[in-house]
């Protein structure tokens, strides 16, 4: 299984800002992370609507955390993100053409998998991610810069 680079630029956002612990912008980021500035702009906007960051347009405007990094589980944010979870064909009903599903048990050995994947995530928080915020901090050029100040 592999999470999709939209989930991973979403991960990497609330990283970010639990961090920056003030606002951010999208070309701040995409700048850090060397990654696309249009990529973000949808990332940033689904994290919006789903409630995780709160932004704020205009010339003071920039997108922040909603919550504290304690309070943001792993699991939700990937179930969020991720379009799909379907790991093999036989996971949609409609489109499975598989000769060997009706008697077959990798769907349920598969599904018992990604249950178990998910609920470890569960167990984590954004704040279990960053732990030692120094640590990120001197990774990220602009977050290093503002420490000094």
């Amino acid at each position: 299984m592999q999470l999709t680079l939209y989930t991973d630029y979403s991960l990497r956002v609330l990283i970010y800002l639990a961090l920056k612990e003030d606002r951010a912008t999208i070309p701040e980021i995409a700048e850090q992370y060397a990654i696309s500035r249009n990529h973000l702009i949808k990332v940033v906007h689904h994290l919006g609507k789903a409630g995780f960051i709160v932004t704020q347009r205009g010339r003071n405007g920039g997108i922040r955390l909603k919550h504290s990094p304690d309070k943001v589980r792993l699991g939700t944010v990937v179930r969020v993100m991720e379009p799909n979870f379907t790991l093999v064909e036989c996971f949609d009903a409609q489109h499975d053409t598989c000769v060997v599903s009706p008697v077959c048990r990798l769907k349920g050995i598969l599904g018992d998998a990604l249950q178990n994947f998910m609920k470890e995530l569960d167990q984590y928080s954004l704040a279990d991610v960053i732990g030692d915020p120094n640590i990120y901090r001197a990774c990220i050029p602009a977050l290093t810069i503002q420490e000094r100040e």
